[in-house]
């Protein structure tokens, strides 16, 4: 995940306070890296602890993956932060810590954050990294609210995120039904006689546009709108039309989400992947994950996604894909 933010971070405590608000929901059970360039924070990428019985080839081999991905980022210094109790956290960062070193990656410091408080394993000093721990910011303090001031959100979990992508239910899902299934049979129209795939490719780039259009002026598509596009997707011409057309726009990202949400699952993959697409770019790098899960969930073979679920794996930054496209 890339940050875009001019939030002034000044110590670790602050660090811990942001740092949600960067992820798009509050850490737990997890490791994350934040790596800074250049005096800015510039990167950061959350991870799973493993499971308690892990054994320490497992652990080191995860360690090793975890600083891989943080050197692809070329920090100038990063920060190592585990959520949970000693006993799940301490091994895991410490681990984290000799991988980044054995690759030359400057460590700033290394914390824990549990029950409301945060430790440094890098300072031993009484006076600024007390035994019992610093009480972490609170929910009302000035740099969350800064951050809030600037349309940041933090969730309460990843699982809050998740939720944010489910499917609509109730008379919305069978109002779609319906939808979609009269832009199925309006889909078929298209089939008859030559030209079938001048007249998918056209229809298809005129609903992208107009739905880029509705979203961009502060609008939403109606159920029609959204099946017929949802359909239209589902040709590879389509979908590769709108992903050429995509960028780091909040506007897109509240367009997927809502055609991802709406349409039939036969039709997920395409809105879930240019969701994670544009979540990618716009550096909400777990609502990318989310949305490409969506879409394995859906195809465990779909191409698109494969390739999002890969470069999100490997933590290949926005930037570089930016630069090969101009």
């Amino acid at each position: 995940m890339k940050a875009d933010t001019t939030i002034v971070v000044r110590d670790s405590g602050e660090l811990v306070a942001v740092l949600p608000f960067l992820m798009g929901y509050h850490p737990h059970d997890a490791v994350a890296l934040v790596g800074m360039r250049h005096g800015r924070l510039d990167f950061g990428a959350c991870f799973d602890l493993p499971p308690p019985d892990v054994d320490d080839a497992e652990l080191q081999s995860g360690a090793a993956d975890a600083a891989a991905a943080a050197l692809r980022q070329t920090p100038d210094h990063v920060v190592i932060i585990g959520y949970g109790p000693p006993e799940r956290v301490t091994s895991v960062v410490l681990r984290v810590a000799e991988a980044l070193q054995v690759v030359g990656v400057r460590i700033d410091d290394v914390l824990r954050v549990h029950d409301g408080r945060w430790w440094s394993y890098a300072c031993d000093d009484q006076g600024c990294c007390p035994a019992e721990g610093t009480p972490c910011l609170p929910p009302d303090s000035a740099i969350a609210a800064e951050a809030t001031y600037r349309g940041q959100v933090a969730l309460p979990s990843r699982r809050d995120l998740v939720a944010q992508l489910a499917p609509v239910e109730g008379p919305e899902r069978a109002a779609m039904g319906v939808a979609t299934e009269r832009a199925r049979s309006r889909f078929d129209g298209l089939l008859e006689g030559p030209g079938v795939e001048k007249r998918i490719r056209q229809a298809g780039r005129l609903a992208v546009r107009e739905a880029e259009k509705r979203y961009r002026s502060g609008g939403v598509l109606t159920d029609a709108e959204t099946a017929w596009l949802g359909v239209l997707l589902s040709d590879l011409s389509v979908e590769d039309y709108a992903a050429d057309r995509t960028g780091p726009h909040e506007w897109r990202a509240g367009l997927w989400t809502d055609v991802l949400r709406r349409v039939e699952p036969v039709h997920v993959p395409a809105p879930a992947c240019l969701l994670g697409l544009t979540a990618w770019q716009l550096g909400r790098g777990a609502l990318a994950r989310v949305a490409v899960d969506r879409a394995l969930d859906a195809e465990p073979g779909h191409e698109f996604a494969g390739m999002l679920h890969q470069l999100l794996g490997f933590a290949i930054p926005p930037e570089i894909v930016r630069r090969w496209r101009r």
